[in-house]
């Protein structure tokens, strides 16, 4: 314990406003700490020092004090409300770590959710060396042996209905990014439910069976906070969602979610230039997901890697991942019903559009345009994806020996029109880059135009 001259009176309060004596919150905190695997032995005298005395608890033991006054009040109690969310650098690793043991696990991914709105764990870009034991590990064993949860400390049991209640708030949380972007209101919700429904039910007890479906819709949630903290140009805490969720999906022993967020990674590093440890990733989701994945989840892995050997430069790879990834998809026609939900936003127009991309990256403007015609989404679904195309298609007309700049600008300004009502820093990031290619015509009317409208139109620009 490290100390500091003042008493904890917002501790204090929560603690006077509970009505439990100290004894009694000692012994349920003794219980819980037993439960993560942490051994204490505290007692009326250890809350009284927290209170009145100005010490400070062990960093671990922190969101289980939370807890115990969580179950006396019945509401969410966060650390910044009992005073207990500083200590200059001791955070710096929170969310990236990704335990053998799943009691650990649990407790890693809760003390994260609890403080993943601090300013302590934001940060600017992607550090890929956070990746190499999460991934090694999932890679070595992607399902643990069991996800019960029967310890006495346990405060509630968690039923079917728990679990509904999550997977309806990730499959909601999912269209709202898909319409909407990773910066909107309504995707930054998933941080509270992680931190005020997830949570507490990962504390409780459960079967086997409903554990591992808790885990996978925790999975999904971590998965999709990660996704939207990535989309909005918040890599450091995407990566620290992106490793609870991968260590979430292997709880829930699914293998082909673990695949996927492993294929997320990819994207996230091959989109900050780490080309070789994507296509690794990438790579090793697809043979590692074997047959526990469907031929339209399998298939969405191999355009997710012909997209990072385009940005290589590896035409013959990228080719033959696309040719994969069609293959697949047209396989998985047959499969009806088999796939999961968050899988089916992947048709043929995803393909296509995705492809589009692919070519503009491997220089070839006019396959990436003819692929355009099989791309068409509803663009109020999938207001971001259309976006992003439209800055993607107007960059192949800057391509080549004859550059059509017209064509250029109308799809620049279909971008900017659908970025009205989204929300998304990499939406942006791509209409930015199609604005950089045509900087050799910056002065001219329609590019000054074109820019004046990103500036003044886009919140995030």
């Amino acid at each position: 314990m490290s100390a500091t001259p003042r008493p904890n009176i917002a501790l204090t309060r929560l603690v006077e406003a509970s009505g439990a004596a100290k004894k009694s919150l000692a012994f349920r905190l003794n219980q819980l700490a037993e439960t993560a695997g942490l051994e204490t032995h505290y007692t009326h005298t250890s809350w009284t020092n927290w209170m009145k005395r100005g010490t400070l608890p062990a960093q671990a033991v922190r969101p289980l004090i939370a807890q115990v006054l969580e179950e006396r009040l019945g509401r969410p109690v966060s650390l910044a409300e009992i005073d207990l969310d500083h200590d200059p650098g001791v955070d710096s690793g929170i969310g990236l770590e990704f335990p053998r043991e799943l009691g650990t696990a649990v407790q890693v991914a809760t003390r994260f959710w609890s403080q993943v709105d601090s300013r302590d764990v934001r940060g600017p870009g992607v550090a890929v060396v956070n990746y190499n034991t999460p991934v090694r590990r999932w890679l070595a064993l992607p399902a643990d042996g069991s996800a019960a949860s029967q310890s006495p400390a346990a405060f509630r049991r968690v039923g079917k209905a728990d679990v509904v209640e999550l997977l309806e708030t990730a499959e909601q949380a999912r269209q709202w990014d898909s319409r909407y972007g990773g910066g909107n209101w309504r995707t930054s919700q998933l941080t509270v439910c992680l931190k005020e429904r997830a949570a507490p039910l990962l504390h409780g007890s459960y079967s086997d069976t409903v554990g591992r479906r808790l885990f996978t819709a925790t999975a999904q949630l971590a998965r999709l906070a990660g996704w939207t903290a990535f989309d909005n140009g918040d890599h450091a805490n995407a990566q620290r969602h992106y490793i609870q969720a991968l260590r979430q999906a292997r709880a829930a022993g699914d293998v082909q979610l673990g695949g996927y967020v492993l294929t997320c990674i990819a994207l996230q590093c091959s989109l900050g230039g780490f080309h070789d440890d994507a296509i690794d990733m990438a790579d090793s989701a697809f043979h590692r997901v074997g047959g526990h994945a469907t031929p339209r989840v399998k298939g969405f892995f191999k355009l997710i890697e012909a997209r990072i050997w385009a940005r290589s430069g590896n035409a013959r790879m990228a080719d033959g991942a696309l040719t994969t990834a069609e293959r697949l998809l047209d396989a998985a026609r047959s499969c009806t019903g088999d796939d999961p939900a968050w899988i089916d936003f992947f048709d043929e127009h995803r393909l296509a559009s995705d492809a589009i991309e692919i070519h503009r990256d491997l220089g070839r403007p006019r396959e990436a345009q003819r692929w355009n015609e099989f791309a068409a989404m509803p663009t109020d679904t999938f207001a971001r994806a259309y976006a992003i195309r439209q800055s993607v298609l107007g960059s192949t007309y800057l391509q080549g020996y004859q550059p059509d700049l017209e064509q250029a600008l109308d799809h620049g300004h279909r971008a900017v029109s659908a970025l009205a009502i989204v929300s998304s820093a990499r939406a942006v990031d791509y209409l930015q880059a199609l604005i950089s290619r045509m900087s050799r015509w910056r002065t001219e009317p329609g590019v000054v135009e074109l820019t004046r409208r990103i500036k003044t139109e886009i919140s995030t620009a």
